[in-house]
C-alpha cells in the first residue's frame, strides 16, 4: 500500500516566504545592477534607503497578487513613514519614491502571473 505525504502548514508558509525573498532580492540586484542609473545609486545609498526599499519588497511579498497600483500604493505607504522622520530630508524621500515607481516596469516581469501552455492533441479522423 503507499502511503500518502502530508504536507505541513508552516513547510509551505516557509517554502513561499523563501520564493518571496528570492524575487525581491532578484528585484533588488536587477536595479542595482542591472540599470545604468544603478551604479550612480549605489554609490549614493544611505542607510534608511535600503531600509525603505526592504520594507516596499516585505509588502510585496505578502500580498497574493501584485499589480501596478498596489505597487504603487505600497511604495507611498512606506515613504510616508520616511518623510516623517527628522533623519531623512523630504526631497531625498520623494526622489527615492520617484525612482522605486518608475521601476515598475522592470519588477512587473517578476510579478507576472505565469502562464500555462495546454498542448492539444491533433485529433486523428478514423477512414
Amino acid at each position: 500500500m503507499a502511503r500518502k505525504k502530508k504536507t505541513n502548514t508552516s513547510t509551505k508558509i516557509a517554502a513561499g516566504i523563501g520564493a518571496g525573498l528570492a524575487v525581491a532580492a532578484t528585484a533588488s540586484a536587477v536595479w542595482l545592477y542591472g540599470t545604468k542609473s544603478g551604479t550612480k545609486q549605489r554609490k549614493k545609498f544611505e542607510a534608511w534607503m535600503l531600509k525603505a526599499k526592504a520594507e516596499v519588497m516585505q509588502k510585496l511579498e505578502n500580498m497574493a497578487e501584485v499589480t501596478e497600483e498596489k505597487y504603487e500604493k505600497a511604495v507611498s505607504d512606506v515613504m510616508k513613514k520616511y518623510k516623517k522622520l527628522k533623519s531623512t530630508s523630504t526631497p531625498k524621500v520623494e526622489k527615492l519614491e520617484k525612482e522605486l515607481k518608475r521601476h515598475w516596469k522592470n519588477l512587473e516581469k517578476e510579478f507576472a502571473p505565469k502562464k500555462k501552455v495546454v498542448k492539444r492533441k491533433s485529433a486523428t479522423k478514423k477512414k
